[in-house]
């Protein structure tokens, strides 16, 4: 496995790919891996020639009062997991490589980040997409891979990438749960036992949505309201939302339609570690 430190480097090596006809997968991370993001070089690793990681905790996507400082880090342990899992390049930059001084192009999608994680995490969605684009440029790759614990994030990327006609195809993985449920998440380190076991009343509340789809229940506002009714015992916390959305369009929606794929997502706070998940349907 190659490792990388220079944005230049990294695209002249991954242009010789492009050339020779191989067919290049990529998958950015910031880092702190686990099975979701081990998961998804799997996949690009058994779709692709060549694969690729990138390593890098992009400050435009922190808010001044976010853990930008506190993020967990581990380059060797991850250099470890990346190459157990077939990744053949890793491209680990610094700040100063990917936003050299009188860097001042920012890309923004509208609508979609205006809505969820937009309204919490203000200006969030642009550091995502401006990163992401510059990653996609830098490593020309056909195939570019993301998890689905950020819908959001990734219905952002997919019309990102259509609007502006990146020539890489944007794959939606499925979330990697422990094995009580919890989404996989870099962040669930921050959580102590008893958070940690009150983090699961995301996904109970998302099981309790489910079965009140499937037994019929189409109205939004009724599931909303049952699932938040699970929170009330928690200790400390702050649901931030509990919503609904067209899976193809990312739209909220009120009423769930037969045949329409949708998301129930959730954002909540436990402590002081916040945590998002969600469950993607079609009745």
């Amino acid at each position: 496995m190659r490792i990388i430190r220079n944005a230049s480097d990294f695209q002249k090596h991954m242009g010789s790919f492009s050339s020779a006809g191989k067919r290049v997968g990529f998958v950015p991370t910031m880092g702190y891996l686990h099975e979701g993001h081990l998961s998804l070089i799997r996949q690009s690793v058994a779709e692709n020639d060549v694969t690729a990681a990138s390593i890098f905790v992009n400050p435009a996507q922190f808010a001044a009062h976010e853990d930008l400082s506190t993020y967990p880090r581990n380059e060797q342990r991850d250099l470890e997991l990346l190459e157990s899992a077939g990744c053949d390049i890793v491209f680990i930059p610094v700040p100063e490589d990917i936003y050299p001084p009188g860097f001042q192009t920012y890309v923004t999608v509208t609508e979609i980040t205006s809505i969820l994680e937009g309204e919490f995490r203000p200006e969030h969605f642009r550091g995502v997409t401006t990163v992401v684009t510059i990653l996609l440029n830098l490593s020309r790759c056909n195939n570019t891979y993301f998890g689905r614990k950020d819908a959001q994030q990734a219905a952002v990327i997919s019309r990102m990438v259509k609007d502006l006609a990146i020539p890489a195809a944007v794959h939606v993985c499925p979330i990697v749960r422990e094995t009580d449920g919890l989404a996989m998440s870099s962040r669930n380190v921050y959580l102590n036992t008893e958070e940690r076991e009150e983090a699961l009343t995301l996904f109970k509340s998302l099981r309790i949505a489910e079965d009140l789809v499937l037994q019929g229940e189409r109205d939004t506002k009724v599931i909303r309201s049952a699932m938040t009714d699970l929170y009330a015992g928690l200790r400390e916390y702050e649901l931030q939302y509990i919503a609904f959305t067209d899976a193809e369009s990312f739209k909220l929606i009120d009423i769930v339609k037969s045949g329409q794929p949708f998301y129930i997502l959730i954002a909540c706070r436990i402590g002081k570690t916040r945590l998002i998940d969600n469950f993607l349907l079609t009745v």
